[in-house]
């Protein structure tokens, strides 16, 4: 029984796939196997793009974090090696974003993190509410 089931349900789906083959012509069928390639290669370019953006992020994130915390306990080198990490991660997450198209909204945040890196290493105090900030801006970045 199940033997005579599976022969006609070749049977029909071989029928039915020539008939289908039969109706579109072999050029439409290329079309359309060309048009699904292009789009499943854009749509897997764009999600790259869109994870290397957020990894690049939360790298900077993690880094202003670290950065903080080591500004607390008056470790000024490692808060300004922290915060030349960040500024990688971040020109990296610009390259991301560039790379889709995006506005540039990651550029005035690598502005604010240069600027506080070269505070940093002049020797000037740097605050904690400017590194709050930048934390903030990363955490609205990220959504």
């Amino acid at each position: 029984m199940f033997k005579l089931l599976g022969w006609a349900i070749l049977l029909g789906t071989a029928f039915g796939a020539g008939y289908y083959a039969g109706q579109h012509p072999i050029g439409e069928l290329k079309k359309t196997v060309a048009d699904l390639t292009r789009t499943v290669k854009d749509t897997t370019l764009g999600l790259e793009r869109s994870v290397r953006l957020r990894q690049g992020l939360m790298d900077a994130k993690s880094e202003v974090i670290q950065a903080k915390s080591e500004l607390l306990d008056k470790n000024f080198g490692n808060a300004l090696a922290a915060l030349t990490k960040a500024m990688e991660h971040l020109e990296k997450a610009g390259e991301a974003e560039r790379d889709a198209g995006k506005s540039q909204r990651v550029k005035p945040l690598t502005a604010k993190v240069e600027e506080a890196k070269r505070e940093l290493a002049a020797g000037k105090p740097l605050s904690k509410a400017k590194l709050d900030e930048m934390q903030k801006e990363l955490d609205t970045l990220l959504q």
